[in-house]
């Protein structure tokens, strides 16, 4: 989390009342579903949102109408004083440097027949970046950078573990410099021990270069430590958002409170605070049951 306030900044990243649907249905009876509904937020530069919530919250839906990968049927969406959703069916190749992503599977997103280093300076050559030289010493401070040698520019996707994939991703993001990286489920298909590795590593890339994170995740323990501020995604709506401290000390609705309560903590006194929550939760769930049941 970075240690400067940013209530006084302009946003980077101005979202106001998004809507995202999806036609479903056959062809004689489609119709549109409504995955995220009124989703208001701002990211301030240099700043990290948590965006949190469950499967089908519309997290991930709202992170890549922000990337223009799919399309908003309502709202705003504003970066830099750009209305994005005004830009047409052509993205400027100036948004797509500027707006960068991380998923969760990187080795989707790699040829299997091409070298990572590759991943890497094809996107530098994209954006006209250098010549082919620079553009290879480029991708290797890249690499260096998320704590690769220049030697794991050779390599294969399969000759490399999960997390040194999310590294690559990660280095052909930030080789580009944007302004804004949306991660979503960057961290959530590796192990604890990596998962903590690599939110350092954006921590210290983010002191560094001062690049803000839509950081999106389903598990509000994850983002704890490297957003500024949360919000809480439930059926396509924020239900919550704030600061993170208070966030997690002085959760304000249920939902959050169950996500809460479903966080692992890694201290006695995280534990008991874990159960006490767990314990009201399940106590309101049975004050407001109706009765009979």
């Amino acid at each position: 989390m970075s240690a400067t306030s940013h209530e006084t900044d302009r946003p980077l990243l101005d979202v106001r009342d998004l809507a995202v649907s999806y036609d479903v249905g056959g062809a004689l009876r489609k119709r549109p579903l409504a995955v995220v509904q009124d989703v208001s937020f701002e990211i301030r530069p240099g700043e990290t949102l948590g965006l949190v919530g469950g499967s089908g919250s519309g997290k991930s839906t709202t992170g890549r109408a922000i990337l223009r990968l799919v399309e908003a049927s309502g709202g705003s969406i504003d970066f830099d004083g750009v209305d994005v959703t005004a830009m047409g069916r052509t993205t400027p190749l100036s948004y797509r440097r500027d707006v960068q992503a991380v998923f969760q599977d990187p080795a989707a997103s790699l040829n299997p027949r091409h070298t990572v280093g590759s991943a890497v300076t094809t996107a530098l050559r994209r954006h006209g970046i250098g010549s082919k030289a620079e553009r290879l010493d480029a991708a290797a401070s890249a690499f260096e950078r998320v704590g690769l040698a220049r030697s794991h520019l050779s390599r294969f996707p399969n000759q490399m573990s999960g997390g040194q994939l999310q590294r690559v991703a990660i280095a052909r993001a930030l080789a580009l410099k944007p302004r804004l990286v949306v991660c979503d489920e960057a961290v959530s298909a590796l192990d604890l021990s990596t998962q903590g590795q690599i939110i350092n590593l954006l921590a210290d890339l983010q002191a560094d270069t001062g690049v803000s994170y839509l950081f999106i995740a389903h598990d509000l323990g994850i983002v704890r430590h490297i957003s500024d501020r949360i919000a809480v995604m439930h059926q396509g709506r924020i239900v919550e958002q704030g600061r993170a401290e208070r966030i997690f000390d002085h959760p304000q609705h249920a939902y959050t409170r169950k996500l809460l309560a479903a966080t692992p903590a890694s201290t006695p006194h995280g534990r008991e605070r874990r159960r006490a929550r767990r314990l009201a939760h399940r106590g309101q769930q049975v004050d407001t049951a109706p009765s009979g049941v």
